[in-house]
């Protein structure tokens, strides 16, 4: 199947020191690897999308945000159909975020700032009520909580496959002992490889894949309890609320937010 290529703005510099810009995304689409001058604060209000920058992968789910510092080559891709939003910053306002690529937990207010601002298409605020709006989003940026990456990836030979099994399979219910038996380790060594090199237990990890999966899986109009067998979950109920302890919502008022997007 061909992929849709994903338009990136063009400037010789940026139109204004913050410019939004907002884009529906069709599915099956990329990014080819482009880098730009300025900072760039990557979210999705609706699906995933996934970023490979400096060589690390990234995923930035509706509760994250991806900040790309400037000067550092990036791409991405979209399995599924996506609402896009991002906010370009000039250096001046860089100096005080993160200068490696990182995920960032979004506020509440963050959000309301980017969904009024994507409503009515502002891409450079011009009144003083929105100069200000935009100075508050930067505040909020500063005080965004960092994350090194919401669902990281590793290095390690055995781990690398115990992650890509479940990628390929995230309703694989198989308790670590049984993954460690795979890879010829003890399943103590591999507990402490995935708090080592991904920084969060088996569990967690396996956990915040099946939540990336979820979102995209809701997109089909499937029942929340096809999803959640689908994800390993023996009742509907345990998996929405591994859903809402992720999301902040459950399966289906996440389904009626994004209907309002």
């Amino acid at each position: 199947m061909r992929k849709n290529l994903i338009s990136v703005p063009e400037f010789d510099g940026l139109p204004a020191p913050v410019y939004f810009r907002y884009a529906e995304i069709a599915a099956d689409s990329h990014a080819a690897p482009h880098v730009h001058a300025w900072g760039s604060l990557d979210y999705v209000a609706h699906g995933v999308m996934r970023f490979e920058i400096q060589g690390q992968r990234f995923m930035s789910p509706p509760q994250y945000a991806v900040w790309v510092p400037p000067h550092t080559v990036h791409s991405a891709y979209n399995a599924q159909a996506i609402v896009y939003r991002s906010v370009y910053l000039d250096t001046q306002h860089c100096q005080h975020l993160p200068t490696r690529p990182v995920t960032l937990a979004i506020s509440d207010i963050l959000k309301a700032i980017l969904s009024d601002f994507a409503r009515r298409d502002i891409n450079i605020p011009q009144s003083e009520a929105d100069i200000r709006l935009a100075q508050v989003l930067v505040d909020q940026l500063r005080q965004a909580p960092e994350h090194q990456c919401y669902l990281p990836y590793a290095h390690h030979p055995g781990l690398l496959l115990v992650l890509e099994a479940l990628q390929h399979h995230p309703g694989d219910n198989r308790p670590l002992g049984q993954w460690a038996d795979q890879v010829h380790v003890s399943e103590r060594t591999l507990a402490r490889l995935f708090v080592r090199e991904l920084g969060m237990s088996f569990g967690e990890w396996r956990q915040r894949l099946r939540f990336l999966v979820a979102i995209e899986a809701l997109e089909s109009g499937r029942s929340v309890q096809d999803v959640g067998f689908d994800m390993g979950y023996s009742s509907s109920s345990a998996f929405i609320a591994m859903f809402q302890r992720q999301a902040g919502c459950t399966p289906e008022q996440y389904r009626r937010q994004v209907q309002h997007l």
